[in-house]
């Protein structure tokens, strides 16, 4: 199956000097882990068909099937380096060991540079600033091109800040958690940092395909996250409900407005979406094709705001806190 390049805007990202497109392929599921069974072909396949269909921005890290994730898309991604904008991450390191795990970053991905590096998650009680020194010092060497954090407090941001200059934060976003809206992405906009949307179609729910009794595969970490909550799960499931007719209505797959709300917010960059098969880079490539009406989102919104009084602030939705 192939698809014609659709037309998907570009911007900067924080001060990086490359172009990335604002609807990003998120790579998690391709490090084989955590999302049940996944082929590697198909991953690959996926890949290349987000590059084909006009994304340009793809989002790796260390942990995704302990750098799995980072080959497949090295390998991918090995013929076009120059043409695509290549984001990973890594656990908290000490500073001394920043450059070595970069390195091995690099040569799983096959690369010189890595166009955007995140600390993946603060640690309590850990050295940040520190590691931001080490990802300061890696910037300047030019093995990194940006620096990133993500799933940060406000207060965590203005420690590393102190340091050196964050390009970017990564936080989960979307109709179902919007959490950022209060503090982080206003901090964000105020401070010139680009805000990255991940599990944008809040881990496949806003892709209409659950039904109201969950069942999950084996390795799936879906069942432990907030929104699946036995308590929880029957409003949002509800919620969900309205959003797909409001999506009938206006005659668009509700993924699709999924996609498009987060882009129309202020302050957002990029959307991240994971895609696990070509045919699903397809189907979510399909939310850039045509305008859509303000009134749309706006009754998206108003949904949302009903479904967030039942969505509890856990801080985030996997309630990890390393």
């Amino acid at each position: 199956m192939e698809q014609e390049m659709i037309n998907i805007s570009s911007q900067m990202i924080g001060t990086i000097s490359k172009e990335s497109s604002v609807l990003g392929l998120g790579c998690w599921a391709f490090g084989g882990s955590d999302w049940g069974d996944q082929d590697d072909n198909d991953s690959i396949d996926a890949i290349k068909a987000a590059f084909n269909s006009g994304i340009t921005h793809f989002d790796t890290a260390q942990a995704y099937g302990r750098g799995h994730s980072e080959e497949l898309v090295g390998r991918a991604l090995r013929d076009v380096r120059e043409k695509v904008f290549i984001a990973s991450k890594m656990m908290f390191t000490p500073r001394e060991k920043v450059e070595k795990s970069i390195v091995a970053s690099l040569k799983r991905l096959g690369t010189e540079y890595i166009d955007l590096f995140y600390i993946h998650w603060p640690r309590k009680d850990a050295d940040l600033e520190g590691m931001m020194e080490g990802l300061v010092l890696a910037r300047e060497k030019g093995l990194i091109r940006g620096i990133g954090v993500s799933n940060f407090s406000v207060e965590q941001m203005k420690s590393v800040a102190k340091i050196g200059r964050i390009d970017a934060h990564q936080t989960c976003f979307n109709l179902l958690w919007r959490w950022g809206e209060r503090e982080l992405i206003p901090y964000c906009i105020e401070n010139g940092i680009s805000v990255i949307s991940y599990s944008s179609l809040a881990e496949g729910i806003l892709t209409g395909k659950f039904n109201r009794t969950l069942q999950f595969m084996p390795g799936d970490h879906r069942k432990g996250t907030v929104l699946f909550d036995n308590d929880v799960w029957p409003h949002v499931y509800d919620g969900v409900e309205e959003l797909k007719k409001a999506a009938r209505d206006i005659n668009r797959p509700l993924h699709e407005l999924a996609i498009r709300w987060i882009l129309s917010r202020p302050g957002i960059s990029t959307a991240l979406v994971g895609s696990r098969s070509s045919s699903q880079v397809y189907q979510n490539v399909k939310a850039m094709e045509g305008e859509i009406d303000q009134a749309a989102f706006d009754c998206l919104t108003k949904i949302s705001d009903n479904i967030m009084n039942v969505v509890p602030d856990t801080g985030n939705i996997f309630r990890w806190y390393p």
